[in-house]
Formats: C-alpha cells, sequence, structure tokens
C-alpha cells in the first residue's frame, strides 16, 4: 500500500471543484453560477487580436525566453511602478509565470525554508493557504473582523502573529478573496511598519488591486517605508484582465530575490504559454479605462446583491468578484447552506470551510463576477424562499 506523502496532510481541497461539477451535472441553465470565480465580462479586444495574431507567431511557439517574452516583462514591470512608484528594470526585477498562482508558489518556494511561518489573512483563499503548505511553510493567521460596513484587519491580531519567532513573510492580498476586504492606509501602514521591525518579506498578491469600489484608490505595499527593498508582487491577468484561460502572472520586485525566483520557475513549469504573452503584453500596455469600466460593472452587482440579499447577514466587500453570507444567524453552516440552496433554489453557491480557521466554515461565499444584473434580480426571495421554506 502506497503511503500519501505527509505535504498533503494538511491540504483539502478548495470546494470550487466539487460545487461546480454537481451545477453542471444539473445542466440547469437556471442555476445562478456563483461558485466559482470565474466572469462573463470579456477581455479587452486588442488582447483578443494580438491573441490571435500569436498564433502564427514562430516566436510564441517556444520555451525561449525562459523568464518570458521581453515585451510582456516590460509591461509588467511598467505596470508595477506605476502601482507602486517604485522603478523596476525589467531586466532583473520582472519574471513571467504561469498563472498568478504559479507565481505565488515560485516566490514561497524561492524565499522560504520548510518551517518557516507566513502570515495570512482569515478567512482567505483555501489555494493560497495550499500553497504556502505545499512550500512546506506553516500558515499563522490574522483575523478579519466582520461588520456591517464590511471586513477590517485585527490589528493586534496582525500584530501578535507576526511576532512569532517562526514567522519570516507576510503574504497579503487587497482586495482579499474571498471577502473583498480592502486594506485602509492606517492598515497598510501597521503592516509595513511590522514588516520593517520584524525585517519580513512582503508577498503581495495584486491579482485584484484595481478593483476597488466606492472611490476606493490603489494602495501598493512597496510605495510604504522601507517596504521597496522587500516587496515582491505576484499579479495575473486572470482578474482585472478577464483573461483567465491565458494562464499568465508575473512577478516583479528587488533584483536579490528574482534570480531565484527565475530558476524556481524554470524548475517548476519550465516556461509560460508562449501564444498567450502577446495578448497579456497588449492589455498591460492598454488604457486603464478597460479596468474600470469592468470594476464599475462588478460594482453594480455587487450592490444589487446586497440590496436582494438585505437582512439577510452579507458582509459588505470594498472590491474583487466575491461576498460571504454568514450563514450562522440561519441555523447553519455554509455547507448546509449551500447544498439547500443548490437543491431547492437552484443557486450554486460555496461553502468556506477550509478557508482558514475553523470559523470559517459559518460562510457561504458568492461570487457576483459572472452573473449579470438581469439574472441576479429575485436572488433575494430565492435564498429567503428556500431557508423560510425549510425553517
Amino acid at each position: 500500500m502506497f503511503k500519501r506523502p505527509e505535504r498533503l496532510k494538511h491540504i483539502p481541497g478548495i470546494g470550487v471543484d466539487r460545487l461546480g461539477n454537481a451545477a453542471d451535472a444539473m445542466a440547469d441553465p437556471s442555476i445562478l453560477r456563483l461558485e466559482n470565480l470565474d466572469t462573463d465580462l470579456r477581455p479587452w479586444p486588442g488582447a483578443l487580436e494580438a491573441t490571435r495574431r500569436a498564433i502564427d507567431e514562430d516566436t510564441a511557439n517556444s520555451y525561449l525566453p525562459f523568464l518570458g517574452q521581453d515585451r510582456l516583462r516590460q509591461a509588467a514591470a511598467a505596470h508595477v511602478s506605476r502601482q507602486s512608484g517604485v522603478a523596476y528594470d525589467w531586466r532583473r526585477a520582472c519574471a513571467i509565470s504561469a498563472g498568478g498562482l504559479s507565481g505565488i508558489l515560485n516566490v514561497l518556494l524561492a524565499t522560504l525554508d520548510p518551517g518557516d511561518e507566513v502570515v495570512l489573512t482569515d478567512p482567505i483563499y483555501a489555494g493560497l493557504l495550499n500553497r504556502v503548505r505545499l512550500a512546506g511553510a506553516v500558515p499563522r493567521l490574522a483575523r478579519l473582523v466582520p461588520g456591517a460596513e464590511g471586513w477590517r484587519l485585527d490589528l493586534d491580531a496582525f500584530r501578535a502573529a507576526v511576532t512569532a519567532p517562526g514567522v519570516r513573510a507576510v503574504l497579503m492580498m487587497s482586495p482579499s478573496m474571498p471577502t473583498g476586504c480592502v486594506l485602509t492606509a492606517e492598515e497598510w501602514s501597521a503592516v509595513a511598519a511590522a514588516c520593517v521591525e520584524r525585517d519580513l518579506i512582503m508577498i503581495y498578491d495584486a491579482a485584484m488591486e484595481r478593483i476597488l469600489f466606492d472611490g476606493r484608490e490603489v494602495i501598493h505595499p512597496a510605495s510604504l517605508p522601507g517596504m521597496a527593498q522587500r516587496t515582491l508582487t505576484i499579479g495575473a491577468a486572470s482578474k482585472e484582465l478577464r483573461m483567465i484561460g491565458w494562464r499568465v502572472g508575473w512577478v516583479v520586485g528587488p533584483e536579490e530575490f528574482m534570480a531565484d525566483v527565475g530558476l524556481v520557475g524554470m524548475a517548476n513549469v519550465v516556461c509560460q504559454v508562449g501564444i498567450a504573452m502577446p495578448g497579456v503584453a497588449a492589455a498591460l500596455e492598454a488604457p486603464g479605462t478597460d479596468v474600470a469600466e469592468a470594476a464599475a460593472e462588478w460594482q453594480r452587482r455587487r450592490d444589487l446583491l446586497l440590496a436582494e440579499l438585505a437582512g439577510l447577514g452579507c458582509i459588505p466587500p470594498h472590491g474583487g468578484w466575491s461576498m460571504l453570507l454568514d450563514c450562522a444567524p440561519l441555523g447553519l453552516t455554509g455547507e448546509q447552506a449551500s447544498a439547500r440552496l443548490l437543491a431547492g433554489a437552484r443557486i450554486a453557491a460555496t461553502p468556506m470551510a477550509g478557508w482558514g480557521s475553523a470559523g470559517t466554515a459559518r460562510y457561504l461565499r458568492f461570487v457576483y463576477a459572472n452573473e449579470p444584473c438581469e439574472r441576479l434580480r429575485g436572488i433575494g426571495a430565492r435564498v429567503r424562499g428556500e431557508f423560510t421554506a425549510r425553517g
């Protein structure tokens, strides 16, 4: 009998695959697909055209360059420089990855030793927790506090987490997933101060940083005092640029880290998707109005969903693609609520067990990025009807 590897002992599934398969099997177009982080908003047309052209380009059908095509590395470094105010040399400070989460894993493997601890917020995307564990590191959680106005970082809990002796890095995402928490200037300042004081690495997941609501503006951690030399930014084409199937991401950071990040990347997936990189480069070079327009549409959907589910325990997100419903006041776990909504109300939504501490099992995630307002209208009656009908 083969023994299961120890590294998988604490790595659960993320639930999305199971629920998505169940919804697919029902073959019912009336099901609201709120379980998976997809979007129906198309990529920028110029990115699509650049991708079509790349299919006929011989240079796009190559392993080389291993760190990614020059044009994309230039575009990614320039993008992070604009967001952070830090000047990055694309030749020495940028590597392209096969998706954002591949970039996250590459950075973890390039910067941490087995047993090192990484501070993350709680709740947090299970895929980030799982990659910390795959790298042999240990997650240490700092609580996000839910409230009527949204989520806030418990700064006392964060400071307690980062002062643990084994902590080597902080992995931060803003807007965070699945909560939609956007760190305030005060919270970022406290996070940065702790990183500088403790000499910690900041691993910044920037996949959604421009998907902000209600007039909020990007605060990039590398822009804060003492942070440029310790911040590694990992971006992705999947969310802001709506290019999920392209599987392209980027890592931009201090030169002292980047050689090892590139080395791990070559040992991990070897290279990126050649025919995908020109389209992503074109999208990064495009005016930011494309991302702003998409964010405005997602905000409209968020607002509608909050209105429809008013009084049911949804915590407002300040950015991103999803929000959480607290099922505990209904006397249910997220798992129970998910099963009932799929079977009775034809709503697919993912339970949050495993997405942080044990307490996250009380939450259910609704993704509003993949359903237009026309289909979301009436969801409140469907949810209330299901919960009222069964008590």
